[in-house]
């Protein structure tokens, strides 16, 4: 049985029988970042709500991570400190490969775009993601999503921080991932678009996605307008609330 742990925003951890895989860890104290917007959404600082503490037992048997890009909501301070504590074995983006490793992080995968390996008995590629819709997606940076294929386990495609794409349009029809697992906050700053899928957009993935949705990145950053409530709404208008899980910080799912 594979086990989907939500901790909070993009963090959550993947448990099969011979692996704990961390993923986008942001494992640090309620408010101990600024706000990253000040007049489009309440000015609170980040992260707005705690870790839960149902998560302590599973963190603690981690055995391998995986980070989407260096965003601090996607690796904290307090998460580059337990991976070089614990030396926890990471999966990254080959562009943020240099920088991690000059933070004392254990590198053992560097993947670009398109680019397949061998992970844990089975496979794991790099998919394009783009952070945000025009403008804005180039001071944003690099990311990057995951598609992860392992033994007796469903096929697995962590978007990360995307707007909906040809790249992930391709996943989503042509992959076939039995669950995905989708930024759903509609991120933005003060200034410029959104930097993540907004409801619409959330919905076309829905749609196109073959398998049971995970939705994700909500309720935890103050730039993330979405709520649960929100979503839950429209996907019920929409006809799509049984695709989608909407997990609730520290719950469990079994798949």
């Amino acid at each position: 049985m594979l086990k989907i742990h939500h901790f909070r925003n993009a963090t959550f951890v993947i448990e099969t029988e011979s692996a704990i895989i961390l993923v986008d860890p942001m494992l640090g104290s309620k408010g101990i970042m600024p706000p990253f917007t000040f007049f489009r959404s309440k000015a609170r600082k980040n992260p707005t709500v705690s870790l839960p503490d149902s998560c302590t037992d599973i963190l603690q048997k981690v055995t391998h991570c995986l980070v989407t890009h260096r965003h601090p909501d996607h690796l904290d301070t307090a998460a580059i400190r337990f991976l070089k504590e614990k030396s926890i074995p990471v999966t990254c983006s080959y562009k943020d490969e240099k920088i991690l490793k000059k933070k004392g992080l254990q590198i053992v995968n560097a993947l670009s775009y398109k680019m397949k390996i061998s992970f844990l008995g089975g496979s794991i590629e790099g998919i394009p993601a783009k952070h945000g819709y025009g403008f804005v997606a180039k001071p944003m940076g690099n990311v990057m999503g995951f598609y992860i294929e392992l033994p007796n386990q469903p096929s697995i495609y962590i978007s990360s921080d995307t707007i909906y794409t040809d790249a992930v349009d391709e996943v989503l029809k042509q992959y076939k991932p039995e669950i995905t697992i989708v930024a759903a906050g509609s991120a933005q700053f003060d200034l410029f678009r959104p930097v993540l899928m907004t409801l619409d957009d959330i919905l076309t993935f829905v749609r196109n996605s073959p398998g049971k949705v995970i939705a994700n990145h909500l309720e935890a950053i103050n730039h993330c307008p979405t709520t649960r409530k929100d979503l839950r709404a429209r996907l019920e208008k929409h006809g799509l609330s049984e695709k989608v899980y909407i997990p609730e910080d520290g719950e469990v799912l079994k798949l």
